[in-house]
């Protein structure tokens, strides 16, 4: 009931995740990211401890694939799980169960890997690979283009109602965190037009966290 991808900015650093499902708030159930260390997403019946857990693994030296392997060894009802990872090196891993829900198939690139559930076809992650690799800019760019291309081959074989976009790049958290958690309209390009707008204001946000002294105004009546 879910597609998605994971994916690195190889000239920045920086780690995403974009993803989209007819589940209610998909994004705060299965994206995850961590600066310097990689991207996972974990879907299908969720396991939410797999996206923390994996990013440990690799955190501590293991590679995506290595981390997968341990997600398999010692993840619980692991036949029912789907989990996608990229590390530093912009290597990409995936383990799909058995038990994935209807059509599902995955996909890799240079630098993202991409897999769904429930599917409208088997062609939809490597539309979505061949999204991201053929977009320029911004990674959020990058994975809403991936997104919408996914989308376009298909998508899931019902209507989606909830879609995010994780990034994190250098600080600790996420400097970038949008979600839809449901929409009756098509909630990736509500996701966009959120990106849109906070594309220009993300540096801003974490100079105000790291520093307020030397952070822009909101621009808002009252902060003149």
């Amino acid at each position: 009931m879910t597609f998605s991808l994971v994916a690195r900015c190889a000239e920045t650093g920086m780690f995403g995740v974009a993803i989209s499902s007819s589940s209610p708030a998909v994004a705060a159930r299965c994206s995850y990211t961590r600066a310097g260390v990689g991207a996972v997403a974990s879907q299908n019946i969720t396991d939410p401890r797999l996206g923390p857990f994996a990013l440990d693994l690799m955190q501590g030296g293991m590679s995506a694939a290595q981390a997968i392997d341990g997600v398999r060894d010692q993840g619980q009802f692991i036949e029912y799980r789907q989990v996608l990872a990229i590390d530093p090196n912009g290597q990409t891993a995936i383990h799909s169960g058995p038990n994935s829900l209807g059509i599902w198939t995955d996909a890799a690139g240079k630098d993202v890997v991409s897999a769904g559930n429930l599917l409208a076809n088997e062609g939809v992650p490597a539309a979505i690979v061949a999204g991201f690799e053929g977009a320029t800019g911004h990674l959020g760019d990058r994975l809403i283009a991936a997104m919408r291309a996914g989308l376009a081959a298909g998508g899931e074989a019902g209507p989606v109602h909830s879609a995010g976009l994780q990034l994190c790049d250098k600080v600790p958290w996420p400097v970038a965190d949008l979600r839809c958690d449901w929409t009756e309209d098509c909630p990736i390009e509500a996701v966009a037009r959120a990106w849109d707008v906070y594309k220009p204001q993300l540096d801003a946000y974490v100079q105000r966290a790291l520093d307020p002294r030397q952070a822009p105004s909101f621009g808002v009546p009252g902060d003149e």
